[in-house]
C-alpha cells in the first residue's frame, strides 16, 4: 500500500474510535454528513416534550442536539466509546448541557451506565456497523428501554445497499460489521417473542 493509501486507511479507522485533532475534525464533520440522514430517520418518529433520550456512538453530538431541541422538557442522553467524540458532542451541546437536559458520557454499547426501562427512545445513527457484538448489544439496549419504548437504528451502510462494492471494502479495510438489512431485526423479534406481554 502507498503512503497515500495508509493514511487514507489511517483515517478511516480512525472513525471506529475518533481520536486527536483529525478525530475531533471527523467528528465535526459527521454532523454535517449525517444532518439529512438523520433528520429522515426523526421524521418517522413521534418524540414527546419529556422524553428521555438515549443516542448511542454520539460522536459529535449532532443528533444529540437535534433531540434535545425536540424534547424541550426531557433529557437527552449520548454515549461515545471515544474520549474525543465525547469532548466533541459536550461542545456541541453546551447550552443544553448547563441547562441539564443533555448529558454525555463515556461508554460503549456493550456495557451501558443507566438503570432498566429508563428510556422513552433509543437512537444509533450509522454506528451499529462498529458494534461488538450486534445480538448482545441489541439486548442491552432493550435493557435501557421501557417497555413501551421505541429504539430506531438509522444506517446507511448496508448488505443490498447501492454501494455493496464500496461499502464492503471500506468495512473489510476497518474491520466493522457489514451487516444486511435483516440483521439488526433479528435480535428484536426474538426478543419480542420471549416476552408474552408485549
Amino acid at each position: 500500500m502507498d503512503i497515500m493509501g495508509k493514511l487514507t486507511q489511517r483515517r478511516l479507522i480512525n472513525a471506529r474510535k475518533p481520536s486527536g485533532r483529525v478525530g475531533r475534525l471527523l467528528m465535526r464533520a459527521m454532523n454535517i454528513s449525517h444532518d439529512q440522514l438523520t433528520n429522515w430517520g426523526l421524521s418517522h418518529l413521534s418524540i414527546g416534550k419529556r422524553d428521555t433520550i438515549l443516542d448511542i456512538g454520539c460522536g459529535g453530538g449532532g443528533t444529540v442536539h437535534k433531540l434535545a431541541k425536540i424534547a424541550t422538557n426531557g433529557k437527552v442522553y449520548g454515549v461515545d466509546l471515544s474520549n474525543d467524540s465525547v469532548m466533541v458532542s459536550r461542545m456541541t451541546n453546551r447550552r443544553f448541557a448547563r441547562m441539564g437536559r443533555v448529558e454525555i458520557q463515556q461508554s460503549s454499547v456493550s456495557c451501558l451506565p443507566f438503570s432498566d426501562s429508563m428510556f422513552d427512545l433509543v437512537t444509533a445513527v450509522n454506528t451499529h456497523n462498529y458494534w461488538p457484538d450486534l445480538v448482545t448489544d441489541m439486548q442491552e439496549i432493550l435493557r435501557v428501554l421501557k417497555p413501551d419504548g421505541k429504539l430506531i437504528i438509522i444506517g446507511s451502510m448496508y448488505e443490498g445497499g447501492k454501494y455493496d462494492k464500496r461499502n464492503q471494502e471500506y468495512a473489510e479495510l476497518i474491520e466493522i460489521g457489514f451487516p444486511s438489512t435483516k440483521e439488526p431485526r433479528e435480535p428484536l423479534e426474538s426478543w419480542l417473542y420471549r416476552c408474552p406481554d408485549v
